[in-house]
């Protein structure tokens, strides 16, 4: 059943923290932390399905993330691969809708393939859309806005011109986002997009996070008074 709130975020970005420290704490390998983390991710989206979240952006691969090790990094894909093989034929029946943001050209053709055919046999579903940032970062995403801008052969640009052409264009910004494991930074994430985003940082590791944890966030995020630099 949906929570019955009115100051239920319509758009929530998640910064998934802790897979590795959740593996180094049982004695487990890093990649182990990760493939829990992506039961998280299910858990999340059926969660948010119930909640009735209108979009989840997963910060799921960053353009820092390169700088870790080939295993970590080949293991991860692999893990997103089977993900998205394994789970596509029940979120279409859920009404789920996958997009992406970043730039996934960087990443094996076969991992690219898995990620067009996922969101074109999504693209008519409207229950809850599903952002998986990849290959990602928010200054990177300035960068590209910027770009096309340059490319476009405009002279002079206002905020809009901005929010139009960074990779999120079409999605609202994000009303409310959370980091796991209770580090507070962004880490890149959003940076543009997050100017009035209310902000959370739940010390749970992000294997562990589940419906409860969503449910208590959304509980803070409905008793913030967002004004948006106004008055209330």
């Amino acid at each position: 059943m949906a929570m019955r709130n009115k100051n239920i975020p319509n758009h929530i970005g998640i910064i998934m923290d802790g897979n590795g420290r959740w593996a180094t704490r049982q004695s487990l390998p890093r990649n182990v932390g990760h493939k829990e983390g992506i039961n998280a991710v299910d858990r999340t989206i059926k969660a948010a399905l119930k909640l009735n979240i209108k979009i989840l952006t997963f910060f799921a691969f960053s353009t820092e993330n390169w700088k870790r090790s080939s295993e970590e990094i080949n293991g991860i894909f692999k893990l997103v691969r089977e993900f998205i093989k394994g789970k596509k034929d029940e979120y279409k029946s859920l009404g789920v809708k996958f997009i992406s943001i970043g730039d996934i050209t960087k990443f094996p053709e076969d991992l690219q393939h898995e990620l067009d055919r996922i969101k074109f046999e999504t693209k008519g579903n409207n229950s809850l859309i599903v952002n998986l940032a990849l290959n990602y970062g928010g200054r990177a995403d300035i960068v590209y806005a910027v770009n096309k801008l340059i490319d476009s052969g405009i002279k002079k640009v206002s905020e809009e011109d901005i929010l139009n052409n960074l990779y999120t264009s079409g999605l609202p910004d994000p009303d409310f986002i959370i980091r796991t494991s209770g580090e507070m930074r962004i880490s890149n994430f959003m940076l543009y997009q997050m100017a009035y985003s209310e902000l959370a940082f739940p010390k749970v590791l992000w294997p562990d996070f589940n419906e409860r944890h969503l449910k208590k966030a959304i509980k803070v995020f409905s008793k913030r008074n967002r004004r948006f630099g106004g008055i209330t």
